[in-house]
């Protein structure tokens, strides 16, 4: 079994984690981050455990994971008159986590903050890791910094309260986790039902694969980069289509961000045609097939030509070479994109 960080616990019981951390944070005031949501079906799991504290609600969804709400939550924490013994605790998905740590570790240069993560996402892959940041001027997590939360408690109980979109979202890292560091249990998991496959040894597994990656390269400079397998084409989308009615859930983008860069690897000869087709069709299966137009298709790279693991003004990726083995810094051209996203739109 993989070390975990030492910062991280998989609990099923409350009462040990909240005794420690007021013996530890007995002198700070304690604030708790959470949206709409969280607040009304996750605080209530959680409040018995806790001493005098305050409550910052702000909006969920990603379209708020910006420099005005950080701005509201610093307002806050100076309001409640929180100095730098403070401990802001963060009670959501991976919008609260990013956000939530991004602005503890620079309000008065940082107090500590510990990461509740509430959904499936959240728990496997945003909560690892110590990425925090914040989009800007449209371009997704474009502010930040990397620092790992005092503790990251994850309490599986929270799953029950999301519903089944939301799951389904947070599969696609569990997927992601697989198809980049793990051939034999993708052979295991692509025979398997998505919504019945979930469960405690799954999510361990999953968040033991992130961790192993993470703990080898925790600055992304080299291996670590493998872990955004999907993320440069699914990034762009996501953003795109953030204005929209509809927007589309971080998985689901970057369910579509896999099956669109698994057909630029096989375009250039990393990915076989055989595997190419097995991975998209799981994938497909399980997700469908966003609508992407062909008005849309100029915005999404151009979103693209924007992402953090570019360089020298080249679109890079990380892509599959086969199951289980990825690959990272792939240059990829805006051609190979556009051309890979209409095979996607063809589908």
């Amino acid at each position: 079994m993989t070390q975990l960080p030492d910062y991280l616990s998989i609990v099923s019981d409350l009462q040990p984690v909240f005794t420690e951390l007021k013996q530890k944070y007995a002198d700070g005031k304690w604030v708790i981050l959470v949206d709409e949501n969280t607040e009304k079906h996750c605080l209530p799991l959680i409040s018995n455990y806790l001493p005098k504290y305050q409550v910052i609600q702000i909006q969920s969804g990603e379209t708020n994971k910006n420099l005005e709400t950080c701005a509201y939550i610093w307002q806050q924490l100076t309001d409640f008159e929180v100095d730098r013994k403070g401990l802001l605790i963060n009670l959501g998905g991976g919008v609260i986590g990013d956000m939530g740590g991004f602005c503890a570790s620079t309000y008065k240069r940082g107090i500590s903050f510990v990461n509740m993560p509430t959904t499936l996402l959240s728990q496997v892959d945003a909560s690892i890791g110590g990425k925090l940041g914040i989009d800007f001027h449209g371009f997704k997590n474009h502010i930040g910094l990397f620092r790992d939360p005092d503790e990251v408690i994850i309490f599986q109980t929270f799953l029950n309260t999301l519903p089944e979109r939301e799951l389904r979202s947070g599969f696609a890292e569990i997927i992601k986790h697989h198809l980049i560091q793990d051939t034999e249990n993708w052979n295991s998991l692509k025979t398997s039902d998505w919504n019945t496959v979930i469960s405690p040894s799954l999510l361990r597994h999953s968040i033991e694969i992130k961790s192993a990656v993470v703990m080898k390269d925790p600055f992304e400079k080299g291996l670590r980069k493998i872990l955004n397998y999907g993320h440069t084409v699914g990034h762009a989308i996501e953003t795109h289509f953030l204005a929209g009615a509809d927007p589309l859930l971080h998985g689901e983008a970057i369910a579509a961000g896999m099956v669109i860069e698994n057909f630029i690897a096989e375009g250039k000869q990393l990915l076989n045609g055989e595997s190419c087709n097995e991975i998209n069709g799981y994938i497909l299966r399980i997700y469908g097939k966003a609508i992407i137009r062909e008005t849309d298709i100029a915005a999404i790279i151009q979103l693209a030509s924007q992402d953090k693991k570019n360089q020298n003004k080249e679109i890079r990726g990380s892509l599959l070479k086969e199951a289980g083995i990825a690959t990272w810094d792939v240059a990829i051209t805006q051609e190979e994109m556009r051309d890979a996203i209409n095979r996607y739109r063809a589908l």
